[in-house]
């Protein structure tokens, strides 16, 4: 299917050890929608968080719509995310257990609605960051002198 991608949290890679994936519809005014048709999203410093038996997404920033006057909507509200019951149920499991947390990589059209996928996640320390920005300078180096031949 083809998607096309709105915005994507570029620093959940480097913060968290993502261990599953899931993909979730999500609650949107028109004018949000529209805004992020015209490409006005941004995932930096969002999270999910739950709330009884609902999901939330929190500080998903979506800039008001151009031609929104009025009925424009406030850019930081907690947005609903769309999860069949027993996905809810096995999260919060997971979640409240093992000390994992919910972190959104990125916000897509999918057959025209508005999709988010939520990742799984286990916090990174500083010494597993550091060891990643090793291996990274490595693999590039490597890349480089393979080019260069």
């Amino acid at each position: 299917m083809a998607q096309k991608i709105i915005c994507s949290n570029k620093k959940a890679r480097f913060n968290f050890s993502l261990l599953e994936k899931f993909e979730a519809g999500i609650v949107l005014a028109g004018t949000e929608v529209k805004a992020l048709r015209e490409g006005r999203g941004s995932m930096n410093d969002c999270y999910a968080r739950i709330h009884g038996s609902e999901i939330f997404l929190e500080h998903f920033h979506i800039s008001p719509y151009s031609h929104g006057n009025i009925h424009n909507h406030e850019p930081l509200r907690p947005r609903k995310l769309l999860f069949h019951k027993y996905e809810i149920k096995r999260l919060i499991g997971k979640v409240t257990t093992k000390g994992l947390t919910l972190v959104p990589t990125k916000a897509y059209f999918s057959k025209g609605k508005v999709k988010v996928e939520i990742a799984l996640a286990q916090g990174k320390k500083l010494h597993d960051k550091r060891e990643d920005l090793k291996r990274k300078a490595v693999n590039r180096d490597i890349a480089r002198d393979f080019r260069d031949r």
